[in-house]
């Protein structure tokens, strides 16, 4: 970190600025601070009072003699910290974590508990680095991590068994409804053994080794608990023993069934009901008879919530085949929406699938080679008819479930949740590196997913609270809150001989989450004790080494 001079139109700027290198080992420069203009800097009392107060705290003279200036010497280079973290830090022990993990450290607390919330802060903030500073958590050589991760495998049910009493049991919550996530997670470089599979994954990758991930959550997307199983999985095949084993460990009485797709085929909805839960599906309603269709096209009945957004239920009966041909009834409730922002994406989207096509016609001998069959070539024209019935359709889009006496609202809420919940699962898989797995033995990776299991609470808690009404929606996106988490950064430097801490500029979300999350913002310049007041550190944690015994 340096001091900078710019000139520019006969005025002389100065800035803090921070050197780094690239991902390419590219020097880069980052301006932590803009100062503004020189001549305006001498002039502002309050700007020279502020530097004299920082002389006077790390015990540097005030000279008038020229030969007694600071020299470059007297100075060290910043060391950055991020302090953004420390909402995740408050969250973790709002939710009970740093409680439970306490009570199984054994020999090895308060360490592993530190250790695991730094292994969790990484993947929400640096997933990938293990290199990070944050201040007031202590350094931690690397194989502790994985000390760390078996001692999370041998405690895993009874890691989600406590944290779920203290979330929702001793605060008198009954958990009466509960929803359920499939996903699969990859592994890099792996063989396939009882854990790991070979299996078509969600990102549509065939022949991957992965695992297949079902997770319970509460109706506010809080995670609860989760079953591991083989990538090779078929999702209606044994998903009904992986949920029943889930509602008697927390003692859950129904679990309904959120999905877009995987679970929806008409033979895994008929298992989910014989097996006693409830689900909420996504139905494509182009595909469905012409009686439904003429009913979600007619008028009458559609409940308008506001100028974009109607919607009506219309009782529907399925009937569906199982594996063996067998015809089972499914009595419904499909809820129909419709919005006019929606009808103008779909348009769109028919106009540019309509123009390539329009193309490919045009060229009509790539076309003719590649679907010329056994010396038959069909003759390939515009289904304008086809295209115009499509249109009829623009805006809607159909939730079907089995629970007739859920009101239309309340399915439509958890519909929403599930896209919620999906975006989460990307993130989770891609910006928190959840996958691909890149460890090897099958201890070691059921540590893993649990300690990205406490992560995923505390991004989910966050994201509640910043929602919360008359919150910022902007603040609350993942993206948004992790940028701004990470633009909190204290510069710790020595001054003659004296350590003191300058605060960088965030972005403004940061201190938005802060106020929000009820901690106090550090000052513009700060010793180590009283950032340690401040923010409820122990001094005995700052810039420690864990050492394992």
């Amino acid at each position: 970190m340096f001091v900078k001079t710019t000139k520019a139109k006969g005025y002389t700027y100065i800035s803090v600025v921070e050197s780094f290198r690239d991902e390419k080992g590219i020097t880069r420069h980052k301006v932590l601070h803009n100062f503004g203009r020189l001549d305006v800097l001498r002039a502002d009392e309050g700007f020279i009072n502020c530097v004299k107060k920082i002389f006077h705290m790390v015990d540097i003279p005030l000279s008038e003699d020229r030969d007694k200036v600071l020299t470059s010497s007297d100075c060290s280079e910043a060391e950055l910290y991020n302090y953004g973290y420390l909402v995740y830090k408050k969250l973790w022990e709002i939710l009970g974590i740093r409680e439970c993990l306490e009570t199984i450290g054994g020999r090895l607390k308060p360490d592993l508990e530190q250790t695991i919330l730094l292994m969790a802060v990484q993947h929400l903030l640096s997933p990938g680095s293990k290199l990070s500073a944050y201040y007031g958590l202590p350094g931690i050589p690397l194989h502790h991590f994985f000390r760390a991760l078996d001692k999370l495998a041998d405690n895993k049910e009874k890691i989600e068994r406590e944290l779920f009493e203290i979330n929702h049991l001793k605060l008198g919550q009954i958990v009466d409804i509960v929803f359920y996530e499939v996903t699969t997670l990859s592994f890099r470089g792996a063989k396939a053994d009882e854990s790991r599979n070979f299996g078509y994954g969600n990102d549509c990758k065939p022949g991957e080794i992965q695992v297949v991930m079902g997770l319970l959550l509460d109706t506010e997307g809080i995670p609860i608990g989760y079953e591991l199983l083989p990538g090779n999985t078929t999702d209606g095949n044994t998903m009904a023993d992986s949920l029943e084993n889930l509602k008697k460990r927390f003692n859950i009485r129904k679990v309904i069934i959120v999905t877009d797709r995987g679970l929806n085929g008409e033979c895994n909805l008929n298992l989910i009901k014989s097996a006693g839960y409830g689900y909420i599906a996504a139905c494509r309603l182009r595909s469905m008879s012409k009686e439904i269709r003429n009913k979600v096209l007619d008028p009458s009945g559609y409940v308008t919530v506001n100028d974009d957004f109607t919607y009506k239920t219309i009782p529907y009966t399925n009937i569906c085949k199982d594996g063996v041909n067998n015809l089972y009834q499914l009595d419904e409730s499909l809820i129909v929406a419709r919005s006019s922002k929606r009808a103008g994406k779909d348009a769109k989207d028919r106009q540019r699938l309509t123009e390539k096509a329009a193309n490919l016609l045009k060229t009509p001998t790539s076309t003719d080679a590649q679907t010329k069959r056994d010396g038959n070539q069909p003759k390939w024209v515009p289904d304008h008819e086809k295209i115009a019935d499509d249109s009829l359709l623009d805006g809607y889009y159909g939730i079907r479930t089995g629970e007739t006496e859920m009101p239309a609202g309340e399915v439509m809420d958890a519909y929403h949740m599930l896209w919620k919940i999906e975006e989460r699962f990307r993130i989770t898989k891609s910006t928190m590196k959840v996958s691909p797995v890149l460890h090897w033995t099958p201890k070691r990776i059921r540590g893993h997913f649990l300690m990205c299991f406490l992560a995923f609470m505390m991004e989910r808690k966050l994201e509640n609270i910043l929602a919360e009404p008359a919150g910022d929606a902007e603040t609350a996106s993942p993206e948004k809150i992790r940028e701004a988490l990470n633009s909190m950064q204290l510069a710790k430097v020595t001054l003659n001989g004296d350590t003191v801490y300058f605060k960088t500029k965030n972005l403004p979300p940061g201190t938005r989450i802060f106020r929000k999350a009820g901690i106090k913002m550090p000052m513009n310049v700060s010793k180590e004790e009283q950032l340690n007041e401040r923010f409820h550190i122990p001094q005995d944690t700052v810039d420690r080494q864990i050492s394992f015994l």
